[in-house]
C-alpha cells in the first residue's frame, strides 16, 4: 500500500542501526565517509599507508546516506565524517585517528585482530650517518628496541667506508684535517719572520698525511659500532628497500637478503655527489668520496665546481703545495652571501689558485696511464662558442650532490619525494606524506645540509616519538662555516636574501676590514679579512646577518650564534667589551655602515 500523497516515508530506523551495526562488526577498519570530503581522503591514506584494508560507505552517494548519519549521531554523538571504527571500536574523526595513530594506541586496536602480527622493531633507520646514529641512540635510550642499516654503495673507482656517514667518513672531519694540515704550511712559511731557523727543504708528504687521517677515521668508525654494541641497538651493514607497508629488506654484500618489519622508520640516507653527464666522468674523475682516501698524491688538479665541497678542497690541495685550477660554471657558493664568496674567491687567486670562469667541462680523455695518470679535459664556454682544453693529473668533481632515495621502494609505500632534486618534503616534526616515516638530515626538501642539523633533529625526532617530548628542530639562524683557506663564517641572512625579505630600506649594513695580529710580523694579507652585519632598523637593529671572513671563523661564528639566537641587537654588540687582542672584537667595535660609503681599510691591528 503506497503512502498517501505529499506524505514521506519514515527510515526504517531498527533496520538501519542493524545495518550499521553489522558493517562495524565485519570489517577490521570501517569508516563512514563522505567522497569529497579532504579529511576522509587524509584518513583513507593513512590506512593504506600502514597496509590495512578498510571498507568506506560514502554517506553522499548512498540513498539512505542522511539517516545513516543520524544513527551515527546516536551510536557516537558524533555528526561530521570521517566516523571511524576499528575492530567494533569507535575511534572517532579525522583529528582523533591521527592522535590514536601518534599516541599508538589505533596500532593496537589494529592489533587486536587475530592475523595482526606484532612489528619485529619499534623503530628501523635506514642509514648510519651522524643523524641516523644519533636518533637510533636516544631511541634506544628511552627503551625502545631499534635497528640501523647502513651501506655504502662504491663510487665507481671503487671507494667505501665505514660506518658514520658522510661527514666522518668523507666530509667534515678529513676536510678539516686536510685544511689544518695546509694552514700548517703557511705556519712554517711565516715561522721564519718570528725568528724560526730551519735548513732542511721543507715538503708535504700525501701518504703519510692519508695514513693518519684514514687511521683516524677508522677509530671514529669503531667507536660508533661500540656505542651501537652498548645501547642495544642492532646494526646491519645491509642496504634496505622497503617492500611493502611497515616491512623492508636487507641486502649485505654478499647478496644475502634478510627481511625486517617496524612500527615506525626514519629515512636518513644522506646524498652522495653528483657526476657530470659527459664522457669519461665516471671512467677518469674523482669526487671528494675519493678524495680523501686517495693513495696517491693527486698532482695537478682541475676541480669542477664552485660549491662550498669545491672550493674547501681546491684551497686546501693548493695549501699542500699543488697546482690547482677551478673551473666555475656560474657564480661561487650560490645560496651564500655573494660579497662574502667573491672575497673567499679573490682571496684563493691571490694565493695561486686559478678560476676558469663561465666554462663547463664537454669531455675528460686519458691520456696517460699512472698514479696519478693524466687526463685532457675539454670545456665549452657558457656564453659563447669558445672551447678550452687542458691537461691534468687528476679532475675532482664537485658540482653537488643527489639526495640517496630513488632506489630505497619508497614508490612501494607512498612516501612521495620531490621529483626534481629526489628530496623528501616533511611538515614541521619530520614526518613524511606516509605516516609512520619520518626523514632526517641532508634529504630534508628545503632544509639546511648540515651534520649538527642532522643530529639535532635525529635526536629530538626520538624524543618527541618515545620521551613524550614536543621540541622541535629548529632550523632558523644555524651558523656555517666554510673551510676555505681564509675560513668564512655566517649565521642568518645574506645580504641579498636580507634585501629581499625585508626591503634594503629597511636595513642597516654595518662592515669593516680586519688584520689578524699574527699576520703583522709576516705582513701578510692586511685589509683581505673582512666582517659584516646585517641589522632590521625597525626591530631595535636586530641582528638578522651575520659574516665572518678570517682565520679560525669557525669559532668567532659559532660563539655569536648563540647571541643571535637570543635575540642579538647592535647595541648590545656596542656594549660588549671586546677582548684584545683577537679577531672577534672587530664585532665589538664597528661603527661604519655601508650606505656612508667611508672607506674601511686597516693599517693596524
Amino acid at each position: 500500500m503506497s503512502p498517501p500523497p505529499h506524505q514521506t516515508q519514515l527510515p526504517d530506523w531498527d533496520g538501519l542501526k542493524l545495518r550499521v551495526r553489522t558493517l562495524i562488526g565485519s570489517h577490521r577498519v570501517m569508516i563512514f565517509s563522505k567522497s569529497y570530503c579532504p579529511y576522509c581522503n587524509k584518513v583513507k591514506e593513512l590506512f593504506r599507508s600502514l597496509g590495512v584494508e578498510y571498507y568506506a560507505l560514502e554517506l553522499d552517494v548512498t540513498a539512505d546516506g542522511p539517516s545513516i548519519q543520524q544513527v551515527l549521531v546516536e551510536l557516537t554523538n558524533q555528526r561530521t565524517v570521517p566516523n571511524v571504527f576499528v575492530n567494533g571500536r569507535h575511534v572517532g574523526g579525522c583529528d582523533s585517528t591521527f592522535q590514536a595513530y601518534q599516541n599508538g594506541s589505533l596500532q593496537k586496536l589494529l592489533g587486536d585482530s587475530k592475523d595482526a602480527e606484532p612489528y619485529e622493531y619499534d623503530l628501523i633507520i635506514i642509514g648510519g650517518g651522524s643523524g641516523g646514529l644519533a636518533c637510533s641512540k636516544e631511541a634506544a635510550v628511552l627503551g625502545k628496541k631499534v635497528m640501523v642499516l647502513d651501506y655504502v654503495v662504491p663510487t665507481p673507482l671503487g671507494t667505501s667506508w665505514g660506518l658514520g656517514g658522510t661527514c666522518v667518513n668523507v666530509g667534515c672531519i678529513p676536510k678539516k684535517l686536510m685544511h689544518q694540515a695546509a694552514l700548517l704550511g703557511q705556519a712554517l712559511q711565516d715561522s721564519r719572520k718570528y725568528g724560526w731557523q730551519y735548513e732542511e727543504q721543507v715538503k708535504h708528504n700525501w701518504e703519510i698525511m692519508v695514513e693518519a687521517i684514514q687511521n683516524y677515521i677508522s677509530s671514529l668508525n669503531w667507536g660508533y659500532r661500540v656505542s651501537l654494541r652498548e645501547k642495544s641497538v642492532t646494526y646491519l651493514n645491509s642496504y634496505g628497500e622497503f617492500v611493502e607497508p611497515h616491512k623492508i629488506k636487507a641486502t649485505n654484500r654478499k647478496g644475502q637478503v634478510t627481511y625486517h618489519t617496524a612500527e615506525t622508520f626514519v629515512l636518513a640516507t644522506g646524498e652522495r655527489p653528483r657526476y657530470l653527464g659527459i664522457p669519461g666522468a665516471k671512467e677518469y674523475c674523482i669526487t671528494s668520496d675519493d678524495l680523501f682516501s686517495l693513495p696517491y698524491c693527486p698532482g695537478k688538479t682541475l676541480v669542477v665546481g664552485a660549491s662550498y665541497v669545491a672550493l674547501e678542497c681546491a684551497g686546501f690541495l693548493a695549501g699542500l703545495g699543488l697546482d690547482v685550477t677551478v673551473m666555475v660554471r656560474s657564480i661561487l657558493l650560490r645560496g651564500f652571501d655573494q660579497e662574502m664568496a667573491e672575497k673567499v674567491g679573490a682571496h684563493m687567486e691571490t694565493h695561486g689558485v686559478k678560476f676558469i670562469r663561465k666554462f663547463v667541462p664537454s669531455q675528460v680523455e686519458k691520456l696517460e696511464e699512472g698514479m696519478p695518470g693524466r687526463l685532457k679535459v675539454t670545456a665549452k664556454s657558457t656564453e659563447g662558442p669558445e672551447v678550452f682544453e687542458g691537461e691534468y693529473n687528476t679532475v675532482l668533481i664537485a658540482i653537488g650532490r643527489d639526495a640517496c632515495t630513488r632506489n630505497i621502494g619508497l614508490e612501494t609505500i607512498g612516501v612521495k619525494i620531490n621529483e626534481k632534486n629526489g628530496k623528501v618534503p616533511v611538515n614541521d616534526e619530520e614526518q613524511t606524506n606516509v605516516p609512520y616515516v619520518y626523514a632526517i638530515g641532508d634529504i630534508l626538501d628545503g632544509k639546511l645540509e648540515l651534520t649538527p642539523v642532522a643530529i639535532q633533529a635525529g635526536k629530538l625526532l626520538a624524543r618527541r616519538l618515545y620521551g613524550g617530548s614536543s621540541t622541535k628542530c629548529d632550523y632558523i639562524n644555524v651558523p656555517t662555516t666554510v673551510f676555505t683557506p681564509l675560513e668564512y663564517g655566517s649565521c642568518g641572512l645574506a645580504e641579498e636574501r636580507a634585501v629581499e625579505e625585508y626591503g634594503k630600506q629597511n636595513l642597516e649594513v654595518f662592515h669593516n676590514l680586519f688584520w689578524p695580529l699574527e699576520w703583522t710580523i709576516p705582513e701578510r694579507d692586511n685589509n683581505t679579512c673582512y666582517a659584516k652585519i646585517i641589522c632590521s632598523k625597525h626591530d631595535n637593529n636586530r641582528v638578522i646577518g651575520f659574516h665572518v671572513l678570517g682565520p679560525n671563523a669557525g669559532e668567532v661564528t659559532q660563539g655569536f650564534a648563540a647571541a643571535i639566537k637570543c635575540g642579538l641587537t647592535k647595541e648590545l654588540l656596542d656594549e660588549t667589551i671586546g677582548i684584545h687582542p683577537t679577531c672577534a672584537e672587530v664585532f665589538t667595535t664597528m661603527d661604519i655602515t655601508k650606505s656612508s660609503g667611508q672607506d674601511i681599510s686597516q693599517r693596524g691591528c
